[in-house]
């Protein structure tokens, strides 16, 4: 490790950094900072910040040597949870960016592919620059500020959230395995040359360090002041909110039921509950009211056919969603209630339009849907659905397809925001919570605000027992947060494996899922790990062979 990341320092010192302030984003970077001047003043440290919250989005060869150009982070990273467990399901055979070999569980399972190699390098490359703000700031060279207290804050939050990411993907989930002796992944602390790395730290150690981090975010951001910005940019900054959502994260993936409920409550403080129109929209900005934390994608610094919505939207006007339009699981869509505007988003009925697609079913001549007896119906109804959405001619329909994320200006390449954080989560976050010790009336309560938000008819009373409320609040879960990324660690967290054929099937076509078609639940299948990097196995001299996973 410590070869590579000497280089990801060099490199992403003298790169341009784009500023997340308004009056830095014009359309042109600022000039290069040199690791001389990076952390010479308090102004330069917020613009090594900015950098990283721009890492967060870019694509990778711009972040970190050996970077490349097919994945751009977090746009890959976010829908990626929900690709893997087969929440966002594939509806015909397409593969750009390897989204179909993601699917199919041929990535995360192989050490030298770009999945494994490039989420270990990007999170590590958060890592090494949130050291750098906070082994300069904490050493106090500078006078302490409001403004560098809220730098520092974000600093740690950036590591703490970097480190939960890696624990959870590179190694055995804390409920499911022994964490004491569990391997994690290598703790790095230095932010100079040469780079030390130990050897890979326990997940309980992993964990004690994320949640020392984010004590020490909470305690830097009170009493500090948040950068002077507005609108979409505001939320790209992380806040005291943030760190409270990510601890209660931690805490929740960790069975610190208490510590979970209390931060959720904290995190989403602010930050109200979507209206209908709000939650219908297309979660393709971080101005809605519910966001806690997104990236604000900016307009010149766009990954186009990289994007979040390139993968996951069925307005984008990309190869991946027009001849493979995403599709939800068709056993949860047909169980919302009529009374949940939630249901709208899903077209279970959507004419099968795609003479490719993987169920056999495309175009008229397949046509088994009773609804449009003749072409001319069949024909109507796409008309109309295309209209409705904003689709392009070259665009496909398939039933049960999604359109709960939608580009602002569907049926285009524009880029669009995207979303880590909602204050919806930290209502499930806190009802999981409260269930898990034993409180059901306190569970239902917690849940209530959401759930009657999305849900006219909903009662706490139709869940009497907390056999009921739990598989209830599992499909909250997967309908409220349904292609935002949170179906892999769900899965780990709840010991659930991935079945296909169950209850009616999914709608998935098994010819295409291949091995991903049925997974047994993550205790009794250690491919839900991902492979440590063959590169960073040869390169770090802490780790050998015998540390794969």
């Amino acid at each position: 490790m410590k070869n590579r990341l000497k280089y990801i320092l060099v490199v992403l010192l003298t790169i341009p950094i784009l500023s997340c302030q308004e009056d830095f984003l014009e359309r042109t970077p600022t000039d290069a900072i040199s690791s001389a001047d990076a952390l010479a003043s308090e102004e330069n440290m917020q613009l090594v910040l900015n950098g990283i919250h721009r890492g967060l989005y870019s694509q990778s060869q711009t972040v970190f040597p050996g970077g490349n150009t097919a994945r751009a982070n977090n746009h890959y990273w976010v829908p990626m949870g929900d690709n893997l467990t087969g929440d966002l399901i594939h509806s015909a055979n397409a593969n750009n960016l390897s989204w179909r070999s993601v699917m199919q569980w041929n990535e995360h399972t192989q050490e030298t592919s770009l999945t494994s190699s490039l989420l270990w390098y990007h999170r590590y490359n958060i890592i090494l620059h949130a050291n750098l703000l906070i082994n300069e700031i904490e050493g106090g060279a500078l006078t302490e500020t409001a403004r560098l207290r809220n730098i520092l804050g974000q600093a740690y939050t950036y590591r703490a959230y970097a480190y939960l990411s890696l624990v959870q993907h590179y190694a055995k989930g804390y409920l499911i395995g022994n964490p004491a002796s569990d391997p994690g992944v290598p703790l790095l602390f230095s932010s100079e040359s040469p780079f030390t790395s130990e050897p890979r730290s326990t997940v309980q150690e992993i964990y004690d360090q994320i949640e020392s981090d984010l004590d020490a975010a909470i305690t830097a951001f009170q009493d500090s002041e948040a950068p002077s910005v507005g609108g979409a940019a505001a939320k790209a900054q992380l806040s005291i909110n943030a760190a409270y959502g990510l601890l209660a994260r931690c805490a929740l993936s960790k069975g610190d039921w208490q510590t979970a409920a209390d931060a959720a409550v904290a995190a989403r403080d602010g930050f109200p509950l979507l209206s209908e129109d709000e939650w219908k929209s297309g979660f393709n900005t971080n101005t809605l009211s519910e966001v806690i934390w997104g990236s604000n994608v900016i307009a010149t610094e766009t990954t186009f056919f990289r994007s979040y919505f390139y993968l996951a939207s069925n307005t984008f006007n990309g190869s991946q969603i027009r001849n493979n339009p995403k599709i939800a699981d068709r056993r949860m869509v047909d169980a919302i209630p009529e009374t949940d505007y939630r249901k709208d988003v899903f077209l279970p009925d959507a004419p099968n339009t795609n003479t490719s697609a993987a169920n056999g079913n495309g175009g008229f001549s397949n046509n088994t849907n009773p609804l449009y007896p003749t072409e001319e119906e069949f024909d109507a109804a796409v008309d109309s659905i295309k209209a409705v959405y904003g689709l392009v001619a070259g665009h496909n329909l398939h039933p049960y397809m999604q359109f709960k994320l939608k580009q602002a200006n569907p049926g285009t390449i524009d880029p669009d925001d995207v979303i880590y954080m909602r204050s919806s989560e930290m209502y499930l976050i806190e009802a999981e919570a409260e269930l898990m010790m034993n409180n059901l009336t306190d569970a239902r309560e917690a849940l209530q605000p959401l759930a009657e938000a999305r849900d006219s008819s909903w009662e706490a009373t139709d869940y009497p027992t907390a056999e009921s409320f739990l598989e209830h609040l599992k499909f909250q879960w997967k309908l409220e947060m349904w292609g935002e990324g949170f179906g892999y660690t769900n899965h780990i967290r709840w010991d659930d494996g991935i079945d296909h054929a169950a209850d009616g099937g999914s709608g998935a076509s098994e010819v295409l899922y291949q091995q991903s078609y049925q997974i047994e639940r993550p205790s009794l299948n250690d491919d839900w790990i991902f492979k440590i990097p063959q590169a960073e196995i040869d390169a770090n001299p802490n780790l050998g062979s015998g540390d794969q996973n």
